[in-house]
């Protein structure tokens, strides 16, 4: 990413249970709590890459909105405020739910 683009600070908003998702998974999980990896409250700030101890496949789904904020984009057609985002890890049992600020 450049180095020149925006600070993002990223914040985990919400952890869902697979129970809090389904009532009756479609496939039977390996573990049914909320992820392992983040904690609600817990922060990271996006410089150059990817953050030390966050998820690669949340790093993933959430990317496209790293990169639009960075480079000063917005999500206008959705959020009032600008600058910012919400987004959400791709696992359909255990969600994590995300909040993107540019800094």
């Amino acid at each position: 990413m450049d180095k020149g683009a925006g600070r993002i600070k990223v914040t985990v908003l919400k952890r869902f249970d697979t129970k809090e998702v389904f009532n009756d998974p479609p496939v039977k999980a390996k573990y049914s709590g909320p992820c392992p990896i983040f904690k609600e409250g817990q922060v990271f700030y996006v410089d150059d890459s990817m953050p030390s101890g966050f998820c690669p496949y949340a790093w993933d789904a959430i990317f496209f909105a790293v990169v639009t904020l960075r480079s000063n984009g917005n999500f206008s057609e959705w959020y009032d405020e600008p600058g910012v985002a919400v987004g959400c890890c791709g696992d359909g049992l255990r969600p994590v739910v995300f909040k993107l600020e540019r800094k």
